[in-house]
């Protein structure tokens, strides 16, 4: 499994130093310095731990990713007390970056941002928070998406809750990835004062990475703890996984392998609104972000007509296209390039940046159709002459007109 080129003691000086200031106002969203180049696994299927108390606040479970064993490991959900009233939890959520899957941490903050419009459920379902809210310093629980018990807890309500049919993955854009992007009021909460996991969060987490148990290796997508009633209670009021969410891509044997083991080559489809054809291209094309990750040009065959000027016409026109069509591969490339290196001096936040790799992928796959259709149209033209040469007219009859070149 190949990592990004940050190394893993200052990735974890980072998140150290993080969490050391999480109290403090933070302005933006946090992306871990690791780049993984596996999508994670699904999301696993599981029923939520009833609520433990009043202005508990549900967080739900994630895959992260331990550098130590090149794997991802289960962080169970769990219920965990605001930092302070009016405060919501935006969840964390890994995204395709160009070149490998990036984890953005989730914060706590006054407004729900984005989280890569994955369905956590639990009233987390890719878009906000459906499953309270807060009133007069009080969490209000909607028990239509919440476990809890009312006759201990009387800060309820019921409010019905109508939304898209359910999806299993987890993580955005990429091969088969979700396809949300943040709106401005999103972004906005992402800048707003807003803090980081508690300590709470930190032990879940821990708790979880030191268990190999929790590994996706071991448990293959269906952990034996998938929730806690509490942060970093891992014996009383647990729940087990109920169904496995897909481990992609043989995540272990995939470090040895060669670039047809990426990511983008093995993770499952799961996008119900596309058809087989559709699902095939994005495999086949799921690398190819910028003109420069174009595979070299299949060179047509030399033409063979039986007639040498002909044939020798045919070749330059097949060279000059070629020749075209590099010179708009450059131009493209170049432009893109430069969206980059605006990108980083203005620090373009994660969400931008994704929007930006979105639209450059859309502009390489539109220039490699244009040049499919190009050379097809060109394969067409001269073929047509081909074969009339190969069967000369009879002795006597005028051959058909060729159409000009």
């Amino acid at each position: 499994m190949r990592t990004s080129k940050i190394g893993l003691a200052l990735s974890i000086a980072i998140c150290a130093l993080f969490m050391m200031t999480a109290p403090a106002p933070a302005t933006a969203q946090i992306a871990v310095g690791v780049s993984v180049t596996v999508a994670p696994p699904d999301l696993p299927v599981y029923d939520q731990p009833p609520c433990p108390g009043d202005d508990y606040i549900w967080t739900p479970g994630y895959w992260a990713w331990d550098a130590d064993f090149d794997d991802y490991y289960w962080v169970p959900g769990t219920w965990v007390e605001a930092p302070e009233p009016g405060f919501f939890w935006t969840p964390g959520y890994w995204a395709w970056g160009g070149s490998g899957f990036v984890f953005t941490a989730g914060y706590w903050g006054p407004v729900v941002g984005f989280y890569g419009g994955i369905d956590y459920g639990f009233g987390y379902f890719g878009d906000g928070y459906v499953g309270g809210r807060w009133d007069h310093n009080h969490f209000f629980y909607n028990t239509a998406v919440n476990n809890v018990n009312v006759t201990r807890i009387h800060n309820t309500y019921r409010t019905e809750v109508s939304h898209r049919e359910a999806t299993r993955v987890s993580y955005n854009g990429g091969n088969g990835g979700i396809t949300a992007r943040a709106t401005p009021q999103q972004e906005a909460a992402a800048r707003e004062r807003h803090v980081g996991p508690v300590a709470a969060q930190t032990r879940q987490v821990d708790e979880a990475r030191g268990n190999k148990e929790f590994r996706a290796s071991v448990n293959h997508g269906k952990p034996a703890i998938a929730a806690t009633a509490r942060a970093g209670d891992f014996k009383s009021n647990v729940v087990a996984a109920r169904e496995a969410g897909e481990v992609h891509a043989n995540n272990h044997a995939a470090a040895n392998r060669g670039a047809e083991n990426r990511p983008e080559n093995k993770a499952g489809v799961h996008s119900e609104s596309n058809s087989p054809a559709e699902n095939n291209g994005a495999r086949n094309n799921a690398r190819i972000v910028h003109p420069n990750d174009i595979p070299p040009a299949e060179h047509p065959a030399a033409p063979n007509t039986g007639n040498a000027k002909l044939d020798q016409k045919y070749q330059q026109q097949q060279e000059k296209l070629a020749q075209k069509q590099e010179m708009e591969n450059q131009k493209l490339q170049q432009r893109q390039d430069q969206e980059h290196q605006q990108a980083q001096k203005q620090a373009a936040n994660e969400a931008k940046q994704q929007q930006m790799e979105q639209r450059h992928a859309q502009q390489t796959q539109a220039l490699m159709q244009k040049h499919e259709q190009q050379n097809q149209r060109m394969q067409q033209h001269q073929q047509p002459a081909a074969h009339a040469n190969e069967h000369p007219a009879p002795h006597g009859e005028a051959a058909a007109p060729q159409r000009k070149q």
